[in-house]
């Protein structure tokens, strides 16, 4: 007679089971390797050990605070006020210093950068592309275009008063809707049209175009030029090139001249402190499109 506190011996390994079974598979009663739990004991000491040394333990109203007075809080809080202390030296060297001279400061201009960049990515990538490459409506910043000029001080002011924005310095510009306002009729859009084709070098209507020649000298030379090349005292694109803000095909000039674009970049004077706005600038600057100063 089979006594049945007596566990069942495995034929196989000569070890006894469990006495649980699922689907035919005996649980073997083997003992956890001693290795593990000498691990498992060292885990459970240090972690008491840890409890008494380090902030751990929530209490009724606070917490136990250690007896080792650690707090990585504290430590984070220690670095953070380091690196914004070493970060306000650079700062104001980079408010009060040339493009020249930071340009032959690699410590500082490598701060900028680093600054401009993660401003950049911030607050500019949305509209601008994260390479800065722009998009219909939103220029790229890594050519040599600039409706309002491409100087650091130029991009400074840019980026501190916006364009079209509430700012009372903001950079202020406005095409009239030639159409839409009534100022010409659709066929003279139309020859306007290829006569601003013409002007980028473009295959333009020779009939048009010489139909719009007195056209665009009422209505577009005072901004854009006898020639054409645009003023960046007044943000008026120069039409001789072939960078266009919103698209250089023949029905993107149509829509411009009949119903304007009055696009808005923010001010970011207020919204950013002036040493992000400062490497802000010199970060576009360097973009490969910043112009040098008096060019």
């Amino acid at each position: 007679m089979t006594n049945k506190n007596e566990r069942e011996v495995d034929e196989l390994s000569g070890t006894q089971t469990t006495q649980h079974e699922w689907d035919g598979i005996k649980e073997l009663d083997n003992p956890l390797p001693r290795w593990w739990l000498w691990i498992m004991y060292a885990s459970i000491a240090i972690s008491v050990v840890y409890w008494i040394i380090y902030p751990s333990i929530p209490l009724v109203s606070s917490y136990w605070e250690g007896t080792g007075g650690l707090s990585d809080r504290m430590d984070v809080a220690e670095d953070l006020a380091q690196m914004q202390s070493e970060r306000a030296v650079f700062g104001e060297q980079l408010d009060t210093s040339s493009l020249e001279e930071i340009r032959n400061t690699p410590e500082l201009l490598e701060f900028a950068l680093a600054a401009g960049t993660s401003a950049f990515g911030d607050n500019c990538a949305t509209c601008h592309g994260r390479g800065a490459q722009g998009f219909p409506g939103y220029p790229n910043l890594n050519d040599d275009f600039w409706l309002w000029g491409g100087t650091l001080e130029e991009i400074h002011t840019t980026i501190s008063y916006g364009a079209r924005a509430e700012h009372m310095e903001t950079r202020f510009s406005q095409m009239p809707a030639f159409l839409t306002d009534g100022i010409l009729n659709e066929a003279q859009v139309g020859d306007l049209t290829e006569y601003v084709i013409a002007l980028s070098g473009g295959d333009a209507d020779t009939d048009a175009t010489r139909r719009a020649r007195s056209l665009y000298v009422q209505n577009c030379a005072a901004c854009h030029g006898a020639g054409g090349r645009g003023d960046q005292n007044m943000g008026a694109p120069n039409l001789t090139d072939r960078d266009w803000l919103y698209g250089g095909s023949r029905d993107a000039i149509q829509a411009s001249i009949s119903n304007s674009r009055n696009g808005v970049m923010p001010a970011w004077e207020g919204r950013l402190d002036p040493t992000t706005i400062r490497a802000l600038a010199i970060y576009v600057h360097s973009l490969g499109g910043g112009e040098e100063e008096g060019r």
